[in-house]
């Protein structure tokens, strides 16, 4: 899939919000993915997995993985379709008290290889937590796979990254919004 298809999915099933939006980071937007809209479709989210998995082989031929893990709730069903089309285990981690934590039995063994997955990433917080979490419990992130890069790149981390789509929404700081001083009305779409 190239970048354009991508946004065209993206564009179809709504999951790209124009407007005036807040985003966690407290930054404003006239942009917003709302990547819940892509993957409420089973196939379509099927598909976009897929090619984001073509992609992590073309670009890391010969990594392997054992498992895939991605932060609640953003990460949970782009988790499962790597999992799947890999054909390793899928676990998540969720917020707990604040915090990122493992639960529900689910076990990282020592040395195990993982995919932290994720739907969305801009400043990388929500991934860099999952990662600790994997480290902490002696196995090794190989990779991180999003389906949407929206800081154009500026979210690093020591692993490489493979994204579907790369962008760089323009963003405003609250007392510098051109939109607020428009008047135009605020929303907040969650994430």
């Amino acid at each position: 899939m190239t970048d354009q298809d991508v946004l065209n999915v993206f564009l179809e099933t709504k999951a790209l919000l124009r407007g005036h939006f807040e985003l966690r980071s407290g930054l404003h937007s006239d942009q917003f993915f709302q990547c819940a809209k892509v993957l409420q479709q089973p196939r379509i989210a099927a598909r976009l997995c897929e090619a984001l998995v073509q992609k992590m082989r073309k670009e890391l031929p010969g990594v392997h993985f054992d498992g895939v893990i991605a932060p609640a709730m953003g990460g949970l069903f782009v988790g499962h379709e790597i999992a799947k089309t890999l054909g390793v285990v899928s676990i998540f981690a969720e917020k707990q008290e604040g915090m990122l934590v493992l639960r529900r039995g689910f076990e990282i063994h020592k040395g195990a290889s993982f995919v932290v997955a994720e739907d969305v990433i801009t400043r990388g917080g929500r991934v860099q937590e999952t990662i600790d979490i994997v480290e902490g419990r002696g196995g090794k992130v190989a990779a991180v796979a999003v389906l949407v890069d929206r800081s154009g790149g500026k979210a690093r981390f020591i692993q490489p990254t493979v994204s579907l789509l790369q962008m760089e929404p323009v963003t405003f700081d609250p007392k510098d919004c051109p939109l607020c001083a428009k008047k135009v009305t605020l929303e907040h779409p969650g994430s």
